[in-house]
């Protein structure tokens, strides 16, 4: 089965600094990764296409991810970065090439909890949706009632959820979160991906039991066909390697029929991306 691995990165440090790897913990990942570097692991895995993420609040990241996908067979689309409290995000959409099919922002390092509550954001949000992108809502599991207002009241985007909102799964406590994701899912305009799990777990001692309350929570409430799969490569190598997070995806979905491993690993990123 050809897949789709909805949700990857790539960064150059000689590029730009990225200050988020500063710290002891982030060392095993404080170097440049490429999309030659990507290509092999993904190849053994079955991975044909991917959607490439923005890392960095940077516009010409963005640009940058953008001209990498134009020259990249393997790259399908991107997930840029725009400035969606700017007066002028429609302008700047509209000013960028081919290849964007969604935008996101880094709800999670706000320190408001209602920060996509907020006129400006919502302003922003409707340009997206306007420009006929996804936004990816990186979250956590607090900032999750913010979403689910946000959702309700742009019904014409499409949303697509990082990482299960990045649930506390090294504690293994599924409350609050479990509830909040209900009601997101009651949503139809809303995805979600499986991905970044590893990195919530204990990263030197998960198996993939302790993913799996998670992943039945949310296979649930949104069904595999808004569910999609993603590596976070290269931040998983921090608990895992490639290999170990699309066996961990796979030992995870063997319950499902053949048509819903479909949707999950290349349908719901087609439809939610439009690639």
């Amino acid at each position: 089965m050809s897949r789709i691995d909805a949700h990857h990165h790539v960064w150059d440090l000689s590029v730009r600094p990225h200050t988020w790897l500063d710290s002891a913990k982030m060392a095993p990942v404080r170097r440049t990764f490429t999309l030659d570097d990507l290509a092999a692991p993904a190849a053994a895995a079955g991975v044909t296409g991917t959607v490439l993420v923005q890392v960095l609040p940077d516009l010409e990241e963005t640009r940058e991810f953008l001209t990498l996908a134009a020259g990249s067979a393997l790259v399908a689309g991107v997930v840029g970065w725009v400035d969606v409290t700017a007066p002028d995000a429609a302008d700047t959409l509209a000013a960028l090439p081919e290849g964007l099919v969604g935008v996101r922002h880094g709800v999670q390092s706000e320190p408001d909890p209602a920060w996509l509550n907020r006129p400006d954001v919502r302003r922003g949000l409707a340009a997206v949706a306007a420009a006929g992108l996804a936004f990816d809502l990186l979250t956590l599991p607090h900032q999750l009632p913010a979403a689910v207002d946000t959702v309700a009241a742009l019904p014409e985007l499409t949303f697509v959820l990082d990482h299960l909102s990045k649930p506390p799964i090294a504690s293994g406590e599924l409350e609050p979160w479990r509830g909040r994701i209900l009601e997101l899912a009651a949503h139809p305009n809303v995805y979600c991906k499986l991905s970044g799990m590893v990195t919530e777990a204990d990263w030197a001692s998960w198996q993939v039991a302790d993913l799996r309350p998670y992943v039945e929570v949310v296979l649930e409430a949104f069904g595999p066909e808004r569910v999609m799969f993603g590596s976070d490569w290269p931040v998983c190598l921090l608990a895992a390697g490639y290999d170990g997070v699309a066996g961990a995806a796979d030992e995870l979905c063997a319950g499902l029929s053949e048509g819903e491993r479909a949707d999950v690993f290349a349908g719901t990123a087609r439809r939610a991306y439009q690639i």
